[in-house]
């Protein structure tokens, strides 16, 4: 059965705190809106802020914001560019990643993290080198073998997000462009759509365990729409050109903060 998370820190968060959390939620909304990685922002405040929180909590509260930051930036983003076929996918992104979510004990985040440096660099040096990938607007219809293909990446990747997570939106952004062989563009709102679905499986894992600071995260999750909201109307305006930039300064960070924990950070 869940239990209960112990709210008596909950006293403790000071003024500035709440201030830093607030900013913080926002800036991790709009992150997640352009590219995706919002939790590499929002999760280490909750450690280094919230004093007594425990890791998974931290996780849990931190899905719970992001799911609802993420589903405003989907329709957003879906009113203007549409994503009518990542609706098929829902299903499969809720339930790979609730299962990521529960095997995440099972995994050692050290192995996790090279295999995952060496993905984001290649994808990286792959957009860098061919600057026409995910600027064509794909037109006509997709093979079944693509729709398939699709499906499979997108239940490898949620089951990912669940287990482990940096890097979601950008793995998804990728999948749909070359698969679907579309621009970024209409490739960032369906990995949205589909983002919202395994923030949600994994948010249902952890709030079954009572790994979700109910309180905390509703508080955030205003900040959250409201970054999100921001980011979402940014890309539309920056159109496939700001998600391909995007995409390789989130390679650039993302790799460097995960070398930083793998090698000098101690963390396990």
């Amino acid at each position: 059965m869940p239990r209960p998370i112990d709210l008596e820190v909950s006293v403790e968060i000071e003024l500035g705190a709440w201030a830093v959390l607030i900013i913080g939620a926002a800036v991790a909304g709009c992150i997640d809106a352009v590219i995706g990685g919002g939790g590499l922002v929002l999760i280490p405040l909750l450690l280094a802020v919230v004093p007594g929180i425990a890791p998974a909590t931290a996780l849990g509260t931190n899905k719970l914001v992001g799911v609802t930051g993420t589903a405003s930036a989907a329709v957003t983003m879906v009113r203007k560019v549409g994503a009518s076929i990542s609706v098929r996918f829902i299903p499969v992104a809720l339930v790979c990643a609730g299962l990521g979510a529960a095997s995440a004990s099972l995994i050692d985040a050290a192995v996790m993290r090279p295999v995952i440096i060496i993905l984001m660099l290649a994808v990286g040096t792959f957009v860098a080198l061919r600057p026409s990938f995910g600027t064509a607007v794909g037109g006509g219809d997709v093979g079944r073998w693509r729709r398939w293909a699709v499906m499979v990446a997108v239940g490898v990747i949620a089951f990912y997000d669940g287990i482990f997570g940096p890097g979601t939106g950008m793995f998804l952004i990728m999948a749909f462009t070359a698969l679907l062989s579309q621009d970024f563009l209409r490739s960032a709102a369906m990995a949205k759509v589909v983002n919202t679905s395994t923030n949600l499986g994994a948010l249902i894992v952890f709030a079954w365990g009572g790994h979700v600071w109910w309180q905390l995260g509703l508080i955030l999750i205003l900040a959250n729409v409201a970054g999100a909201q921001l980011g979402a109307r940014t890309v539309l305006g920056g159109g496939a050109k700001l998600v391909r930039v995007a995409l390789l300064v989130v390679v650039i960070v993302m790799s460097s903060y995960l070398t930083w924990q793998q090698f000098f950070s101690g963390a396990a």
